[in-house]
């Protein structure tokens, strides 16, 4: 039987713990937050995008039932820090009226998010002429600078990213080009999930293998420390929008599980 709310609270237990992991420096520059909220977190930061990565209410209606009073106090937590947030909600949230309930008071939805999920035994094996490795603390600058440019992000969260290698839980890989390092990857290990995040590469050396190379490494990564089941997502395959991501994804083996909504504050 899949366990859907592993699904979700592997992807938020690791950013949870990325929020956690912010340097004094970081948090102060980007008021970082992180506040529970009867089973719900709030995760909160400034100048820093996109919404749904950064700002958002994780676990809403997946540990229990939400009340409209819970919903209530957390809606009243995001707002009193930040001007727009996301509230993620997957099929298996509870109650079912929980969209409901956020699209009475002005949420919309925004850019769905398709949650995948895989065995992480048997792992793919990918060629790639990029040297892929596990890296740990010493490299931590250089995991936080290709993730950085690899995102588009402000070059003030290279140390924020740059925490995760040798931190508990966290196996951070890269790809490199001789002496340069050119595509990052993470893996967050809860329990007997895993979840596969973070992965990038610099606009230089795109269409090397490099990601498939770091996925097939994250997954025997995984299973090496004890995970059975991998889960990841991407932005859901529309027309109009970048699916290399999502190929990517699919020829790792991994199961398109389900489609999550990302609602929009109404200040969106």
């Amino acid at each position: 039987m899949i366990d859907h709310a592993a699904l979700e609270n592997t992807e938020f237990a690791a950013f949870i713990d990325l929020y956690r992991a912010a340097p004094d420096e970081v948090r102060v520059a980007h008021a970082v937050g992180v506040h529970e909220l009867a089973g719900t977190t709030g995760l909160t930061s400034r100048g820093v995008e996109p919404a749904a990565v950064f700002r958002r209410a994780v676990g809403l209606g997946l540990i229990h039932a939400a009340t409209e009073i819970e919903l209530e106090d957390v809606l009243a937590y995001m707002k009193a820090r930040t001007t727009s947030y996301v509230v993620p909600v997957a099929p298996h949230s509870q109650p079912a009226a929980l969209s409901t309930w956020l699209e009475r008071r002005g949420f919309r939805r925004g850019y769905a998010w398709m949650k995948f999920r895989r065995a992480c035994t048997g792992a793919p094996r990918a060629s790639s002429d990029l040297e892929v490795r596990v890296v740990g603390r010493e490299l931590g600058s250089a995991f936080g600078r290709v993730v950085a440019e690899g995102f588009g992000l402000p070059q003030s969260v290279v140390p924020w990213i740059g925490a995760l290698p040798g931190r508990p839980n966290w196996v951070c890989v890269m790809a490199f080009s001789g002496a340069d390092a050119v595509a990052a990857g993470a893996v967050y290990l809860s329990g007997t999930h895993a979840w596969l995040g973070l992965g990038t590469t610099l606009p230089s050396h795109r269409r090397l293998g490099a990601q498939a190379a770091l996925l097939a490494r994250r997954l025997d990564q995984a299973a090496a420390r004890g995970a059975k089941v991998a889960v990841t997502e991407t932005g859901e395959r529309l027309p109009d929008k970048p699916s290399g991501s999502y190929r990517n994804i699919l020829r790792a083996g991994f199961e398109e599980m389900y489609l999550r909504q990302n609602f929009m504050s109404p200040s969106t």
